[in-house]
């Protein structure tokens, strides 16, 4: 049997319990509104093809996750990341322009985008400990939804693509970015 972690003693000026977590859901909510630009916009290009089907299995999920954390949102009155209007236009943009490239850059950059979220999940999970069992039972659901959405990515080929790891590496690089803008602003 595994022992409860022991909650970390707060110092001065750590952050307060409440503000980490309006601070993880604003930045949750963002990346689950990007994802849900970025299959629209795979969709918008590559909904008819073969790929179709998964696309829409991973944006439904997607939908759900942005939903969850829209309803916590307001629950808990957190505001949104300002940069939403931006995460409209890149996450879109994105998703067409990898869809426009084939099949295979369209699966590298879910892979590329679910492994940076894999790693922001897992820090966010390793943060709240006990303190918020409903975010944290949140977080974990989407997480294996997310890693279930690279599995699936990287079935349908996403590692083939000519330049895969310089590829991936740059979606990944920009996923990162925009996590560390949508905690701050």
């Amino acid at each position: 049997m595994v022992a409860p972690k022991t909650p970390k003693p707060r110092m001065p000026g750590d952050e307060s319990p409440e503000n980490r977590a309006a601070r993880i859901i604003r930045v949750d909510q963002a990346g689950e509104y990007g994802a849900k630009r970025i299959y629209a916009g795979q969709l918008a290009v590559m909904g008819h093809t073969r790929s179709g089907a998964t696309l829409r299995h991973m944006a439904q999920q997607e939908d759900a996750h942005l939903d969850a954390f829209n309803r916590m949102m307001t629950q808990r009155t957190v505001r949104p990341t300002l940069l939403s209007p931006l995460w409209h236009v890149a996450g879109y943009a994105l998703g067409a322009a990898t869809a426009f490239l084939g099949e295979r850059a369209a699966m590298a950059c879910t892979v590329a985008v679910e492994e940076a979220i894999d790693a922001h999940y897992t820090r966010q999970q390793d943060e709240l400990g006990e303190e918020d069992a409903e975010l944290s039972g949140l977080i974990a659901k989407c997480h294996a939804e997310e890693l279930e959405h690279r599995d699936r990515a990287l079935e349908q080929g996403a590692e083939e693509l000519p330049g895969y790891a310089l590829f991936s590496g740059l979606i990944r690089a920009g996923a990162r970015t925009a996590i560390w803008l949508s905690e701050r602003v």
